[in-house]
């Protein structure tokens, strides 16, 4: 199991969160909500996913560099849905990575409005083109799962087949003052619905501020359940959001959907 315990945490630099998978994300002290782009590194081949925001693109291109892969190994650039605190560094990355074959992956739903971000680059869609399914040359797998409505019509997430990291997107994200890379919750946790007074002593409830980032994003609890419904069928290990913290193992997964599916008033049924 990845912990802060076995993995080097210095923020500046990439974090290797799983075997061949980089945080290249951004650590900001000063702002509730922490964006994380992850690079998948097979060989010499590389996906960039969620790469994130145009302000954000010189500190998420340093980490990738740091990491030893030359820009052009970056073949694809996965993303969730078409948000500019994902796509927003697309023209960047198209100028810096230098790389003819470079192609954005997405769904159908999504790529009709990326293309408003600018660059020539070839946007393959998930269910069109590739069958729900990318594939290295070595063999290992990124399978695509369709999560409409969780929170935009062509979202989905992505599951790495070697490590069974889960590419989450906005699933799973989080609103925390407290941040850390890597979600720890207490044994009192799985037990607890009192997540305004902390029984662990704990000054922030991180299950807190998942429920109230996916109140805020989520279009409904019908599609939240959908997508959370989905993503227990799959043989997950890690979850990997581009919001909040990644979730490092099966009972913490386990404990984090059983408090999301228990939530009402998600999104639209809050207002009516």
């Amino acid at each position: 199991m990845v912990t802060k315990e076995n993995v080097d945490l210095n923020y500046e630099d990439p974090i290797e969160i799983a075997e061949g998978i980089y945080w290249v994300g951004f650590y900001d002290e000063d702002f509730y909500l922490y964006c994380n782009p992850y690079l998948i590194v097979e060989g010499d081949e590389a996906i960039l996913i969620d790469g994130g925001s145009r302000t954000d693109f010189s500190t998420v291109m340093m980490k990738i560099l740091q990491t030893g892969l030359p820009p052009s190994n970056v073949q694809n650039l996965i993303y969730h849905h078409y948000d500019p605190d994902l796509c927003g560094s697309i023209p960047d990355f198209e100028e810096i990575i230098d790389n003819d074959n470079l192609n954005i992956i997405s769904h159908t739903e999504n790529n009709t409005f990326i293309k408003y971000y600018g660059g020539s680059l070839e946007r393959k869609c998930i269910e069109k083109d590739l069958n729900f399914v990318w594939e290295f040359s070595t063999g290992r797998k990124l399978k695509f799962i369709r999560t409409p409505y969780a929170h935009s019509p062509g979202s989905f997430v992505t599951l790495d087949s070697k490590t069974g990291t889960l590419f989450s997107s906005d699933l799973f994200g989080s609103y925390a003052k407290d941040w850390e890379l890597f979600l720890e919750l207490n044994p009192e946790c799985d037990d607890c619905y009192s997540y305004e007074d902390c029984p662990a002593g704990k000054e922030e409830c991180p299950i807190l501020g998942i429920i109230g980032f996916h109140v805020n994003i989520m279009t409904s609890k019908k599609a939240l359940n959908y997508a959370l419904n989905r993503i227990k069928e799959l043989p997950v290990q890690m979850i990997a959001p581009q919001h909040g913290s990644v979730i490092p193992d099966t009972n913490t997964i386990d404990t984090v959907i059983e408090k999301l599916q228990l939530k009402e008033n998600i999104g639209i049924d809050d207002l009516i």
